[in-house]
C-alpha cells in the first residue's frame, strides 16, 4: 500500500466515523460560566489622562493607532508606526 492509499484510507475512516454521529454515552457540552468583569476604577483628573507627548493617533485599516509623536509628519517622516 502506498502512502497516498494509506492517507486515503485514514481520510475515509474519519469521514465514516463523523457520518455515524457522536459516540454513544457522550453528553452535550454545557457553556462555562465566566466570572464577572471587575468594576472600572473611578476616572482620574483630566490632566492625568493626557500624556506629556501627544501621539499621532492615525489609524490603519486594522484599527491600530500610530505610536509616533503628533508632529512626525512635519519632520519629513510620513510613515506611521503601529504598535
Amino acid at each position: 500500500m502506498s502512502k497516498v492509499d494509506a492517507m486515503r484510507a485514514i481520510k475515509q475512516a474519519r469521514y465514516d466515523k463523523a457520518a455515524a454521529g457522536p459516540a454513544p454515552g457522550k453528553t452535550e457540552r454545557l457553556p462555562v460560566s465566566r466570572p464577572a468583569a471587575p468594576a472600572p476604577e473611578p476616572a482620574a483628573d483630566a490632566t492625568d489622562a493626557v500624556p506629556s507627548e501627544a501621539l499621532c493617533g492615525h489609524r490603519n485599516m486594522g484599527g491600530k493607532s500610530c505610536t509616533r509623536p503628533l508632529d512626525h509628519q512635519r519632520d519629513g517622516t510620513k510613515n506611521h508606526r503601529y504598535g
